[in-house]
């Protein structure tokens, strides 16, 4: 989930700037302690400190399927999966797996031309186009008791993305006006203050009188200050930062109109250039692992195993993890082919934990994602999932993918065991310490970790905020690479079960999700808690036998 000014300017605008948050959480504090730092961080620190200190790990493959990583960033390159079977640029696939110059890892969005697919529609979109050639031009008399529930589905989905497309066309309007406001107001305000910084003092200071542009500026300006969101005085910088992350708003609801929600968009066989519908199809794509936009996946990546040591950027969660880059998930919905591919890919070459931070609302080639789950089970392999962004009970309305094998079209009761469903943690405790984004279910999410304003790595060897489930998904898969670097003997069940086991029990209520709504902590998950590094390390040395230590 990308940081989004732009929202926070619409709530100025819109004259609810109470509703902005006046604080920010400590740096790094995905690894802190409660106790130090008054955030429910997963004490990983403490216990590299305390409980790991004269241990040795052994390195860990992690597998990050997602949009792409940055592998030279200068957190990250040190912890980069390199192939030892390939020969960079050669153009041959010297170790025989079917992926050339796969050094890195594989790119399942790309052609073997070395052009890659950015956008992709969502995945509501593309089955509203498949049921469209068959029932588009069929009248309601005449849809067969066969086909009535297809049918139903087609109607359903045609009424949600035009709603969808008219809501999206709304927002890029309303963007637009916001954009221009804000640089009309924001100016105004820079020709007040002349050579003079931004500081609150200075904003206050200005006799805005019954001048509304002014007063606008005076008002966004001053919130944006208490907001923390940029580091700087200087009202050009800030200006030029605003601008930016405008701009990313509007590019956002654009890119709706023009890719998510838009039937006519397939650049599929343009670029891939696969036989699509042949899910037995494996080796296509080409080795580019960082694509043309690896913000997300760069970002995950740092969570999960940033160098800690080098005195540069962030601490990941693992010091032992090698980083492995699958790319197979666009701006728009991942396909159901590339992600079977990619995790049957990171299994062959070795990863033992794979990260997924993705989901969509339909999954048309579930059976054949399932039947790599199965596989990765196979071959002692922990995925871990996110829950997904929508203030949602998962227990109610499917996230795709899930851990819930299907048969016959629905959901079976059998379910994969080697699966971990995560939940977003915010960095305030109390009744906010759910985000009030992150889906949630009693039932079919595990654990929560921290998911709010994360700093992590991103391209161009920068370092940036952001929040989303799929922050907190790499937080449960660092923490699994790393039991699973000092406790080697541990399987890919053990590791789930003594994560889910050591979870900090959460007692009081919170609120739920998307709501004002108080609930038991263990509404929103099963282990009614969050994920505790400090006490999985603990559990897995006794359950190992393995000394640590302060023993």
């Amino acid at each position: 989930m990308r940081r989004a000014l732009f929202l926070v300017l619409f709530l100025v605008i819109s004259g609810f700037s109470g509703l902005l948050a006046q604080n920010t959480p400590p740096d790094n504090w995905f690894t802190t302690d409660l106790q130090e730092s008054n955030v429910p961080g997963t004490r990983v620190d403490k216990a590299y400190k305390e409980l790991l200190y004269k241990l040795k790990g052994q390195p860990v493959i992690a597998a990050i399927i997602d949009s792409g990583v940055e592998a030279d960033h200068e957190d990250l390159k040190s912890r980069m999966w390199t192939n030892s079977g390939e020969k960079a640029g050669n153009g041959i696939d010297d170790d025989h797996n079917g992926y050339t110059d796969d050094i890195h890892g594989w790119n399942f969005i790309g052609g073997k031309d070395g052009r890659n697919i950015n956008q992709d529609s969502y995945e509501a979109t593309r089955e509203y186009v498949r049921l469209g050639k068959k029932f588009k031009d069929i009248k309601p008399e005449n849809v067969s008791k066969k086909d009535k529930k297809e049918y139903d589905e087609y109607l359903k989905l045609k009424e949600d993305i035009d709603k969808k497309i008219a809501s999206a066309q709304g927002n890029l309007n309303q963007m637009e006006m916001t954009l221009k406001m804000v640089n009309t107001s924001l100016t105004a305000v820079k020709n007040e203050l002349g050579r003079k910084r931004a500081t609150p003092e200075n904003i206050d200071a200005i006799d805005a009188g019954d001048n509304q542009e002014l007063n606008m500026g005076k008002m966004i300006l001053s919130q944006i200050l208490k907001s923390g969101e940029f580091d700087t005085e200087n009202i050009d910088s800030i200006l030029l930062l605003v601008n930016a992350e405008l701009d990313e708003g509007v590019k956002h609801f654009k890119n709706q109109i023009d890719y998510s929600y838009n039937v006519n968009y397939d650049p599929r066989q343009d670029i891939v250039k696969d036989n699509y519908n042949d899910y037995s199809e494996r080796y296509y794509g080409n080795n580019d692992v960082e694509g043309p936009d690896a913000t997300h996946g760069t970002h995950v990546a740092g969570i999960i195993g940033a160098d800690r040591n080098n005195n540069l950027g962030i601490r990941g969660i693992a010091d032992q993890a090698v980083l492995m880059s699958v790319r197979a998930v666009p701006d728009g919905d991942e396909r159901d082919k590339d992600i079977a591919n990619a995790i049957r890919y990171a299994v062959d070459n070795g990863a033992k934990v794979i990260n997924m931070s993705f989901g969509k609302g339909y999954s048309p080639g579930k059976k054949y994602v399932d039947k790599v789950v199965k596989y990765a089970a196979k071959k002692d392999v922990l995925l871990v999932h996110a829950a997904g962004n929508s203030s949602a009970d998962n227990d109610n309305t499917p996230n795709y993918p899930n851990r819930r094998y299907a048969k016959k079209g629905l959901f079976g009761k059998k379910t994969a065991e080697n699966w971990i469903e995560v939940g977003a943690l915010n960095w305030k405790t109390g009744e906010d310490l759910a985000a009030s984004f992150s889906n949630f279910g009693k039932q079919d999410v595990d654990i929560f970790a921290p998911g709010v304003d994360l700093n992590s790595t991103v391209p161009n060897q920068g370092y940036r905020k952001l929040s989303g489930t799929s922050m907190a998904s790499p937080v449960v898969a660092g923490v699994a690479t790393l039991l699973r670097s000092y406790f080697p003997s541990l399987s890919a069940k053990e590791t789930k079960e003594i994560i889910l086991q050591s979870a900090h029990k959460v007692t009081g209520e919170v609120k739920k999700p998307g709501s004002d709504e108080l609930v038991p902590f263990s509404d929103l998950c099963s282990t009614g808690g969050y994920i505790d590094a400090y006490e999985a390390v603990k559990l897995a040395a006794k359950k190992t036998g393995v000394k640590l230590s302060n023993q």
